[in-house]
């Protein structure tokens, strides 16, 4: 006869598995932590009553490489574990960036693979002085992701489609590279979506994104934005 303690047992697995969060560290520079990034995909997963933390580690004009040399990063994730791995550096629209992207790249995506990581590129914007590039950096991280066979999180694809959909939206800065408030919301609402494209962002509360300067309707386009470029 099965005892009672047997019969429970399925049942609490099937509850740790429920509540399980998602583990994400977001590897990076000043524009990860600008505004507190990971914060905000946090605040939006709990809106969605999605269990995410985060983790980040970014310092000032860090590339990949950079990371890597320091120790730093490789020490974390022997103790630590993550689902994601979140990557960012700078736009890295010129050759040297893009061989960059893909080298260190490359580096970055075997630890991962070691620790049964799934690594993802932040795709970022450029600067307004630099915007002409733009193209060029979308293309870029396109091409890293696929040769490393890593996640893409198409930041900058929805940045340069929605800010030609409502150019009064400032996206930046004052100091026209890094991100505004609204601008940090955009690449957390994208990454958010990536990481759970089955969500109806048109569900999400008025008084919460309106934190980030936008009425309904821009949200809603914003919506559709991130829907449209993350296919």
């Amino acid at each position: 006869m099965m005892s009672r303690k047997t019969l429970l047992l399925p049942l609490f697995l099937v509850v740790t598995f429920f509540v399980q969060s998602q583990e994400i560290l977001f590897v990076g520079n000043s524009l990860t932590y600008s505004n507190d990034l990971p914060k905000i995909v946090e605040e939006i997963a709990e809106e969605f009553e999605k269990n995410l933390n985060t983790e980040a580690l970014c310092y000032p004009n860090y590339a990949i490489i950079d990371h890597l040399n320091e120790g730093k990063l490789q020490i974390l994730l022997q103790n630590k574990r993550f689902d994601y791995l979140i990557v960012q550096q700078g736009p890295s629209s010129q050759g040297e960036g893009k061989k960059m992207l893909i080298e260190d790249g490359q580096k970055l995506k075997a630890i991962c693979d070691q620790y049964n990581i799934r690594m993802a590129y932040f795709m970022v914007w450029t600067s307004k002085a630099w915007y002409q590039t733009m193209d060029q950096v979308i293309d870029n991280h396109r091409i890293a992701a696929k040769e490393n066979k890593a996640l893409l999180f198409p930041v900058g694809r929805v940045w340069k489609a929605f800010r030609e959909k409502s150019p009064s939206i400032n996206l930046y800065a004052s100091d026209g590279f890094h991100p505004s408030s609204t601008g940090s919301f955009l690449a957390a609402l994208t990454m958010f979506y990536q990481l759970y494209p089955e969500t109806d962002l048109n569900q999400l509360d008025q008084k919460f994104y309106g934190q980030w300067m936008l009425s309904p309707k821009e949200y809603k386009l914003l919506a559709k934005t991130i829907r449209q470029e993350s296919n």
